[in-house]
């Protein structure tokens, strides 16, 4: 009899171990897959407080560029692993709401967003967490060894002592470069716009695959001057580079940092825990850090770097429908003008 019951505990002991590790395997398929534009380290910072919360909530980050971003998302279609989207342009986000392939979801707290910095639907397709904006960046000492003329706006970088000392990033790649061609569109018309690319044009060295990638090289004195945006170029000012952050006088083309939940046949509720949490006091004390304007206002002040009154340097009446309606007519029209001087893809 003692045999028998050893016999059964044994028995009961090996069913509860490997159903354990079944159902610990299944945990770990549970998790959600998380596309994001957001800079590796901000998603390393912003997602402490996330895992801290949720614990048992597996995020699996896939990070790239907005513009690769999206055309990944077009192409995998109804097929992509991704379950949301975080910290993505908006001007993006709808063209896939165009596509149908956003569902509408109202996270927690959803009525405390700036009502510019989400989709006016009564259920949004995106959600908000920031505006970012087009920065100039320039080497001070590079600057300083060419004796190179002071910048203050976008005009001043067509003066001919800028030949070949400028980097942009790719708008066919980056948000940061859209936004800022986008800006200079609704600020003076296309035509005028591209009578000024082609005169900026002539005094660029490259354009770049990454929003970043402009301030990081000036940061690193390999090029004088910079067109990125506000996060990249006081985050290098930050870490100690001899960098001065410029916005430009004629006002900044900007975007929003969005959110956005994918459209499939099994939403899975981690997915929208995440949503709730990217728009929470938790989430808007790290990104009032890095932030001039965030979509829930904290009253905490500009950070450091940044243009003291941040609403008056954002261009006014920004069209962000506009922009996605038309960026792949404006990215063809570009691509057929200036991509000769891009640098080569990976």
């Amino acid at each position: 009899m003692i045999k028998v019951i050893n016999l059964a505990i044994f028995l009961v002991a090996i069913i509860s171990l490997v159903f354990g590790c079944r159902q610990k395997s299944v945990a770990a398929k549970s998790g959600i897959v998380v596309y994001t534009a957001l800079e590796n380290e901000q998603v390393d910072k912003y997602l402490k407080p996330f895992k801290k919360e949720y614990p048992k909530i597996d995020v699996k980050i896939v990070r790239d560029s907005t513009g690769v971003i999206t055309a990944r998302l077009v192409a995998e279609g109804t097929s992509t692993p991704a379950d949301l989207i975080w910290g993505t342009a908006a001007s993006s986000l709808l063209i896939l709401k165009q596509k149908e392939m956003l569902e509408p979801y109202s996270p927690v707290g959803v009525e405390e967003v700036l009502p510019h910095l989400k989709d006016s639907a009564t259920s949004p397709h995106w959600v908000g967490i920031a505006a970012w904006e087009s920065a100039i960046v320039v080497n001070t000492e590079e600057a300083k060894k060419k004796n190179l003329p002071q910048i203050r706006s976008f005009q001043d970088l067509l003066q001919p002592e800028f030949r070949g000392q400028i980097i942009m990033s790719n708008p066919s790649s980056s948000n940061a470069g859209f936004l800022t061609v986008s800006g200079l569109i609704q600020l003076l018309g296309e035509e005028r716009a591209f009578e000024y690319l082609d005169k900026l044009h002539e005094n660029v060295a490259m354009y770049l695959h990454s929003g970043s990638a402009p301030a990081k090289k000036v940061g690193a004195g390999e090029f004088a001057i910079g067109i990125s945006y506000g996060y990249a170029a006081v985050s290098q000012k930050k870490k100690g580079y001899p960098i001065e952050v410029i916005f430009p006088a004629e006002g900044s083309g900007w975007d929003v940092e969005a959110n956005a939940l994918i459209k499939k046949e099994a939403i899975k509720d981690e997915a929208r825990q995440f949503l709730d949490w990217a728009i929470s006091k938790r989430a808007m004390d790290d990104l009032k850090e890095d932030y001039a304007v965030t979509s829930i206002k904290t009253g905490s002040l500009v950070p450091l770097g940044y243009a003291q009154d941040p609403f008056s340097q954002l261009i006014p009446n920004n069209d962000l429908r506009w922009a996605a309606e038309n960026r792949d007519r404006i990215l063809q029209k570009w691509i057929g003008k200036y991509d000769g001087k891009s640098e080569a893809k990976q």
